[in-house]
C-alpha cells in the first residue's frame, strides 16, 4: 500500500466569521495539496471546525440556541466558505461529529490506563476568552494581565492533569535531530528556545462538567468533559482512523477497514504562529504518549495586517475574502495572498497593492500573452497550430525545472516568481520578433509558424505550471487552446505537447481590466 501525501489545516474555531488569515492558511495547504497531485502523489486534505469549549456555549447562550444547534447553522457558513475559496479537500471534520468523539475517548481511555494522567486540585486565575489557566508567569511587569485574555478570574478546582514534564527533554532532542520538523527555522528557534528555558508546566486536560458542559465527556469521569485543545488536536489523527488508516485504528484497538488509506503520519500541519505552542510542544507528547509517530512538518506562516494595522472587527479595519472573490474573481484573490506574503513573515493587505498587482501581473502581465497570443494564432492561422518550433523551449524548461524545486520545498511565493518569469519572457518575445510585421510579409510564413507555435505552446506550459495556484486559470487556458484534457499533471509541462494541427478555441480575457 502507498502512503498518501497527508496535508491538514488549524481547525477554525466555530465562534466567529471567516476572515483573510483563515483564507490564507487554506489556500496555502491547498495549494500544497494541488502541487503534490500534480507531482504525482495521492493527497489526502483535511480541514474543518473546533466545536468545543466556553466560548462556543456563551456565544449559543447569548442566541437562545442550544451549542449543537449553533454549530450546525455556522458550521454550513464555513463549508460555504471553503467551496468559495476553491479547496480540493477530500475531508471535513468537525468536532462534534461521534468519528470525532469516539477517537477522543480512546486515546484518553488509553493515556489514562498506562498511567500519563492525575487528578489534582487547581487554586490560580483562568481566561475565559483563552479558556487557558494562568500563572503568576503570565503577569504583565504592573502585575495585570494581557488584554488578549480578556477577564481573568480566580479558580479553585479539581482536574485531570496529563505528565508532560516527563517529555520535556526527549522533545528537546528529538526537535535537534529534526530541523525541518517545525519551519521556517526561526520557528523552530522559538519552540527551543521555549522548551529549554522553561520547564514545562503538566498539562490540564478536563474542565468539569458542573462548571462547562459543552465539551466531550472523559470516559472515565463523567464529572469531567475534554480540554478544548486535546479534543481538537486529535482531529488530525481522528478524521483518518474514521477512513479506517490502520496504524491510527491499531494504537487505541478501534477495527480498522480493510482497505484503509495509509495516511499517517501526516506530512504537513498548516498552522498560523499564534497556536506554535500547541502544535510543536503539546502535540508531539500526545503522539508519543500514544504511541504514534510524530508528523513530519509543521509549516507555520504570519499573520495579515491592512495598511499597517492589525486587522479587527471592532475597528472595521478587515478584509472580506468574500467580497473580494466576488468583486476581483477567485484566482486573483489567491494569486495576491499567494504572491505578497511568503510562508513565514507576517504580511500587510492594501488595497492599492492588489489593484496594482492584480493589473500589471494578471491583466498586463499573463492575460496579456495569453490573449495576444492565441489571438495572432486565430487572425494569422485561423485558429490551426503550425509545425513544431522550440524558441522558447529552454526558457519553458528552465522555469519547470525551477520551479518544480520551489514546489517540492513548499516555497509558494518563489515558484510564483519563477512562473512569472517565464511570463515576462513570453511578452519580450512578442516584442523582440513582432509577429504582427511578419505577417505582411510571405517570405517569412515559416519564421512567423515558429513564433505562433512558440508562444502557443508557452501559454500551455504555464497551465501546468499555475494549476496548483490558480486552477481555474489554468483549466481556462487550456481550453482556449482546444485541450480537452485537466492541465494538473506536471510532467505535461515538457516543452512540445501542443500538436500541430490542433484548432485553438475562441480567445477571451483570463483577467479584464478594471480601470
Amino acid at each position: 500500500m502507498n502512503k498518501r501525501f497527508f496535508i491538514t489545516t488549524a481547525i477554525d474555531y466555530v465562534n466567529g466569521r471567516p476572515h483573510l488569515g483563515h483564507a490564507y492558511e487554506k489556500i496555502v495547504a491547498d495549494t500544497i495539496a494541488r502541487a503534490r497531485r500534480s507531482l504525482g502523489r495521492e493527497v489526502y486534505f483535511l480541514t474543518g471546525l473546533d466545536e468545543h469549549g466556553q466560548k462556543v456555549r456563551q456565544a449559543a447562550q447569548a442566541e437562545g440556541k442550544p451549542p449543537q444547534a449553533y454549530c450546525d447553522a455556522l458550521a454550513a457558513d464555513w463549508v460555504a466558505f471553503a467551496k468559495k475559496l476553491g479547496l480540493s479537500n477530500e475531508d471535513f471534520i468537525r468536532t462534534t461529529q461521534p468519528r470525532h468523539k469516539k477517537y477522543v475517548q480512546a486515546i484518553l481511555t488509553k493515556l489514562n490506563n498506562a498511567g500519563h494522567f492525575y487528578k489534582a486540585v487547581y487554586r490560580g486565575y483562568y481566561s475565559a476568552r483563552e479558556e487557558t489557566f494562568l500563572t503568576e508567569k503570565d503577569r504583565l511587569p504592573d502585575g495585570t494581565f494581557d488584554s488578549a485574555y480578556g477577564e481573568v478570574i480566580e479558580l479553585e478546582e479539581q482536574n485531570y492533569y496529563f505528565k508532560l514534564r516527563d517529555h520535556q527533554q526527549w522533545l528537546i532532542g528529538f526537535i535537534e535531530e529534526n530541523p525541518l520538523f517545525v519551519q521556517p527555522a526561526y520557528r523552530r528557534n522559538e519552540v527551543l528556545g521555549f522548551l529549554k528555558n522553561n520547564a514545562l508546566d503538566d498539562l490540564c486536560i478536563s474542565r468539569p462538567a458542573s462548571r462547562l458542559n459543552w465539551g466531550i465527556p472523559v470516559p472515565f469521569d463523567p464529572d469531567f468533559v475534554t480540554y478544548v485543545w486535546f479534543d481538537a488536536l486529535v482531529n488530525y489523527i481522528s478524521a483518518p482512523a474514521s477512513a479506517g488508516e490502520p496504524d491510527l485504528c491499531a494504537a487505541v484497538d478501534i477495527p480498522a477497514a480493510p482497505d484503509g488509506p495509509e495516511l499517517w503520519p501526516a506530512d504537513i500541519h498548516v498552522i498560523g504562529k499564534d497556536i506554535l505552542k500547541f502544535h510543536a510542544v503539546y502535540w508531539p507528547i500526545m503522539l508519543r504518549a500514544t504511541g504514534l509517530p510524530l508528523p513530519k512538518q509543521i509549516l507555520v506562516h504570519g499573520w495579515w495586517q491592512k495598511d499597517g494595522q492589525k486587522l479587527s472587527k471592532s475597528t472595521g479595519n478587515i478584509v472580506d475574502p468574500v467580497a473580494v472573490i466576488d468583486e476581483w474573481g477567485l484566482d486573483a484573490f489567491r494569486y495576491y495572498a499567494l504572491r505578497e506574503l511568503d510562508i513565514g513573515p507576517d504580511g500587510n493587505w492594501t488595497d492599492a497593492g492588489f489593484r496594482s498587482r492584480y493589473s500589471a501581473e494578471l491583466a498586463n502581465g499573463l492575460g496579456n500573452l495569453v490573449h495576444r497570443s492565441l489571438s495572432m494564432l486565430k487572425r494569422y492561422r485561423n485558429g490551426i497550430v503550425p509545425p513544431k518550433s522550440d524558441d522558447l523551449a529552454s526558457d519553458a524548461q528552465k522555469a519547470a525545472g525551477e520551479t518544480r524545486s520551489m514546489l517540492e520545498q513548499n516555497r509558494l511565493q518563489a515558484a510564483l516568481q519563477c512562473i512569472w518569469a517565464l511570463v515576462t519572457r513570453g511578452n519580450q518575445y512578442v516584442d523582440q520578433t513582432a509577429p504582427f510585421k511578419m505577417a505582411k510579409d510571405p517570405a517569412q510564413a515559416q519564421r512567423l509558424d515558429g513564433v505562433l507555435y512558440s508562444l502557443a505552446e508557452t501559454c500551455r506550459v504555464l497551465a501546468v505550471l499555475l494549476w496548483p495556484f490558480l486552477p481555474a486559470t489554468a483549466a481556462n487556458i487550456y481550453a482556449q487552446l482546444g485541450l480537452k484534457e485537466a492541465p494538473g499533471r506536471f510532467a505535461d509541462s515538457a516543452w512540445g505537447a501542443l500538436p500541430p494541427g490542433q484548432a485553438i478555441a475562441e480567445p477571451a480575457a483570463l483577467f479584464p481590466r478594471k480601470d
